[in-house]
């Protein structure tokens, strides 16, 4: 009997080889990582990259194919979703808190090897009224876009869901090319001290969830252009929103500490 022929509203997962092939692949790209750094050797990198974009796919196929088609993802497992949803969210915010508590003992308790004061001498910032700003428009507005989606999605109108998932995916690809652009142009390097480090580390990372959050709604549109969700039945949607969101909120503060907060510090200088 399959799973979805149960008496019960319980998902029993079949056994799957991706866990095992998910360990081994992150495995070879931290591995390809190190040697990639050490100058030992390129291609290793490129190819537990691969192994990792792979083992995403088929897994993601499993469980799109066991909600979707196979009607495991019931009202009750659904609800396990969203725990587990909640719960990965909630380990985000704190990998963020982090990068805020070094940005933050740096920057109220200067040391004397910082010259005392916040930012570093010399050091040449961003203006906050500048791309950042404009990105912080982008990313709002795609917050606005993705909940105008959700509500379509709700109401039944498909071709509005697709329409403003378009919209926000857009959204996403520009706030990344404006960073890529920013980070091009920047005066400073993540080595050069523990502005450039606190900088780049926060905002790169938030960076990177950027363009996963844009992937995640990308898979979305894909899957609402091939009509998988419903209105009461579509957490997968309901779990990018999520976590497009949360991007939202760390962008804005990373805009208000980061940027303009540090701009207005006694001796900032601005770039350009």
């Amino acid at each position: 009997m399959t799973t979805h022929e149960a008496s019960h509203e319980y998902h029993m997962v079949d056994p799957s080889p991706w866990p095992a092939l998910a360990m081994v692949s992150v495995f070879l790209l931290a591995s390809g990582l190190i040697m990639f750094m050490h100058d030992v050797t390129p291609w290793v990198l490129p190819l537990g990259l691969l192994a990792v974009l792979y083992t995403m796919f088929v897994w993601f196929r499993d469980v799109v194919n066991e909600a979707t088609h196979q009607g495991d993802h019931t009202p009750v497992v659904q609800i396990g979703l969203r725990y587990g949803m909640a719960l990965f969210i909630a380990s985000e915010v704190m990998f963020f808190v982090a990068w805020f508590w070094a940005f933050f003992n740096a920057a109220i308790y200067p040391t004397p090897q910082m010259g005392g004061f916040w930012p570093p001498e010399g050091i040449e910032l961003f203006n906050p009224w500048g791309v950042p700003l404009l990105n912080t428009a982008i990313l709002l507005s795609s917050g606005v876009t993705v909940t105008f989606a959700h509500h379509a999605l709700r109401k039944g109108d498909n071709k509005g869901t697709v329409m403003w998932l378009w919209v926000t995916v857009a959204l996403g690809i520009s706030f990344t090319g404006f960073q890529a652009l920013e980070y091009m142009e920047a005066p400073f390097s993540i080595s050069g001290g523990i502005y450039g480090t606190t900088f780049f580390m926060a905002t790169g990372f938030h960076g990177f969830h950027v363009i996963v959050g844009t992937i995640f709604l990308a898979v979305c549109l894909y899957r609402a252009q091939k009509g998988h969700f419903t209105p009461d039945h579509h957490f997968g949607f309901e779990a990018a929103a999520w976590y497009w969101h949360f991007v939202d909120v760390v962008w804005l503060f990373l805009f208000t500490f980061v940027y303009w907060w540090t701009s207005v510090q006694p001796g900032a200088v601005l770039h350009g």
